[in-house]
């Protein structure tokens, strides 16, 4: 990892800047290096001052509850904005739609529609991460998509200038969203369909009771790894393979969900990565299908000495 030293504005911050942070305790496979440094902001505003105070030149990634996400062992030699947890703004905004801001949990939002008397959120309880994150990919979950809610969405520029933009602004499609480079997701206006609030509340807990079911939960994984190929599902492929169980260091695909790798305690980034590829290379080999990864990497793998 690049050892420069950290890319500090010169405002006063009313965040927390943490230099040399190590991520692996933001993510939900729990591997990773360090970041240069990591911002924690205090709100909208102060991240918007704090965005535009960085060199254009300086990496930036935005990190929400580190699920579909892997951060290689050399660390990210950039700036992290943490969002879970303090873009936390959600309120209803009139009869039909809410107000949500990147870094509330798509579970938290399901629910509170659902308190709201509003449904139409509810796929929503079945995507382990952050509203802004669901935004990056059009995350879905028991046959909903993201973006089919969606109304508009607040973006932060690399100057630190807010604008709402319409769905319009973006190609939308499967786990992919397309849009003007170099802004941010901050916040979503959503859609949602009055009343049925009981009923919908009720379809959260069943979507969790059947994520429970089918799911390896309460163990370190990243979510699904896999896009599902067209007419066709990244699990069938990969179980078809006799792939569940196979194992590369401590990273091992589970036995209850194929599409799933779990970190059973001592795996490194680059194990994870190492199955990642045999997963990929195994399915082509038998199916001729090549799978395309749904998680993100980022940074780089750890220097030879690191390894030893």
């Amino acid at each position: 990892m690049n050892a420069q030293s950290p890319s500090v504005p010169s405002y006063r911050l009313r965040g927390e800047l943490l230099p040399g942070e190590l991520l692996a305790q933001y993510t939900t496979w729990g591997v990773g290096g360090a970041a240069r440094q990591l911002y924690r902001p205090a709100d909208i505003d102060d991240l918007a001052a704090f965005v535009a105070g960085l060199p254009v030149s300086e990496p930036l990634f935005w990190l929400g509850l580190g699920s579909n996400l892997l951060v290689r062992d050399g660390g990210f030699a950039g700036t992290v904005v943490l969002t879970a947890g303090l873009l936390s703004g959600l309120e209803v905004m009139d009869e039909n739609r809410i107000y949500a801001e990147a870094g509330v949990a798509c579970p938290k939002v399901a629910r509170f529609s659902g308190r709201q008397n509003l449904h139409g959120a509810e796929f929503l309880a079945g995507i382990p991460g952050t509203l802004g994150g669901a935004l990056m990919m059009n995350a879905g979950a028991f046959g909903g998509e993201t973006w089919d809610i969606v109304q508009r969405v607040e973006t932060l520029s690399r100057a630190g200038r807010r604008q709402w933009r319409s769905p319009a602004d973006y190609r939308v499609g499967y786990r992919s969203v397309k849009g003007p480079a170099e802004e941010y997701f901050i916040a979503a206006e959503l859609g949602l369909k009055s009343g049925a609030g009981e009923q919908a509340l009720e379809r959260v807990k069943a979507l969790l009771r059947r994520r429970n079911e089918t799911q390896p939960t309460g163990l370190r994984s990243c979510g699904s790894v896999f896009r599902n190929p067209p007419g066709d599902y990244a699990a069938r492929l990969i179980e078809a393979c006799e792939l569940k169980g196979e194992r590369i260091g401590g990273a091992v695909v589970s036995d209850k969900h194929a599409n799933f790798i779990i970190n059973q305690g001592q795996a490194s980034a680059s194990d994870i990565e190492a199955l990642i590829q045999h997963v990929v290379e195994t399915v082509q080999v038998r199916f001729g299908v090549s799978l395309q990864t749904e998680v993100r990497m980022i940074g780089e793998p750890a220097d030879e000495g690191e390894r030893t």
